[in-house]
């Protein structure tokens, strides 16, 4: 990761550029849509939810086999699901007693996939 320093460069005068402004103002969306999207973004800002969606994006699984595999306890996988769930991350299956889980649609593993890719660069 890239560290952070200083402040970042600006502009030696003021000079607004209205026509700019205004062209990016009609495509932003309202408010309440960027603080959705704010809300499932800070679900990625987790590592044991990341580290969940990126089993989830190899294979569909059981709660077992993620706290198995990740060294944690099912009652801490189930918890994180249950937040990955309510976000509309992950989705769930029922096959007799054991409930299988897996990524909700291809957007995430889209955005996952990018996300490594990015950070790889």
């Amino acid at each position: 990761m890239k560290k952070i320093e200083g402040e970042a460069e600006k502009c030696d005068c003021i000079h607004v550029h209205e026509d700019i402004v205004k062209k990016v103002e009609e495509k932003m969306p309202q408010d309440e849509q960027l603080a959705d999207l704010a809300e499932f973004f800070r679900i990625f800002g987790d590592a044991t939810r990341i580290r969940i969606l990126y089993v989830l994006m190899c294979s569909e699984m059981c709660v077992c086999d993620i706290a198995t595999l990740l060294g944690m306890t099912q009652s801490a996988i189930s918890h994180q699901l249950r937040v990955l769930k309510q976000m509309d991350l992950v989705k769930n299956r029922r096959e007799g007693k054991t409930v299988f889980y897996s990524l909700a649609d291809g957007h995430i593993k889209t955005i996952l996939s990018q996300g490594i890719e990015h950070i790889n660069e």
